[in-house]
């Protein structure tokens, strides 16, 4: 597998090179199949990520950092949760920035209205330095309430639909789909729970992923190579 562990960035990158903060959301549902998540496939004509099926999500705005208002106990715990993270130093208030980026994100994307409390963080994960279009993305797992239901409504992907997490996994590895990095290896943790109150439970502190240098061609390299 493609190594993803933490590396520090290097310091002498550029402002240019800087990842744009992101935020993506993992809906996530039980069935009797096992988790399904609701995916979304590109188009291949997209600049990022063209063909790949991804979670909803998307780059931070400047109207997600004011105008919000949480629980001061939900923030808390966000900000506990992203400490380690670039924005771990900001505290609540760079956890809510990216929370509203993630609720504004699955009902811009997916015509979802999600409540903040039915969103946990769950990951980060920075694009490699030597990509020339860099994200800092914090992914959230969700569990939307009985009853509300995602629909496809972006110009940025051509479907968009629940899949058991199992058979995309399945389907990435025979070739019938493609998967970034972190797509594939969240998935990959996912996959070992059988239920959403059990991936809710579970512990899991997030440590930040600064894929080395390389690592995508590497990915793609290895993907193809198990087929």
């Amino acid at each position: 597998m493609t190594d993803h562990t933490k590396q520090d960035p290097p310091a002498d990158a550029t402002a240019a090179s800087q990842p744009r903060l992101a935020a993506s959301v993992i809906l996530l549902r039980d069935a009797p199949g096992g988790l399904e998540a609701f995916v979304q496939h590109r188009v291949s004509t997209m600049d990022f990520a063209a063909g790949m099926v991804v979670f909803p999500g998307g780059r931070v705005d400047a109207a997600d950092t004011s105008g919000w208002d949480y629980p001061a106990e939900l923030l808390q715990q966000h900000a506990d949760a992203w400490r380690s993270s670039s924005i771990g130093a900001n505290g609540n208030a760079s956890a809510g920035t990216v929370l509203t980026a993630a609720i504004r994100e699955v009902r811009e994307e997916a015509g979802l209205s999600i409540h903040a409390a039915d969103l946990r963080p769950w990951a980060n994960w920075i694009t490699p330095t030597d990509m020339p279009k860099r994200f800092d993305t914090y992914f959230y797992l969700a569990k939307p309430a009985p009853g509300a239901e995602p629909q496809h409504q972006t110009t940025e992907a051509w479907q968009s639909l629940w899949m058991p997490v199992h058979a995309i996994l399945e389907s990435e590895a025979a070739g019938a789909l493609k998967l970034m990095p972190p797509t594939y290896y969240l998935l990959k943790e996912i996959a070992e729970f059988e239920r959403v109150d059990a991936l809710w439970s579970a512990e899991h502190p997030v440590v930040p992923v600064l894929a080395p240098v390389g690592s995508l061609a590497a990915f793609l390299k290895e993907r193809e190579s198990r087929r």
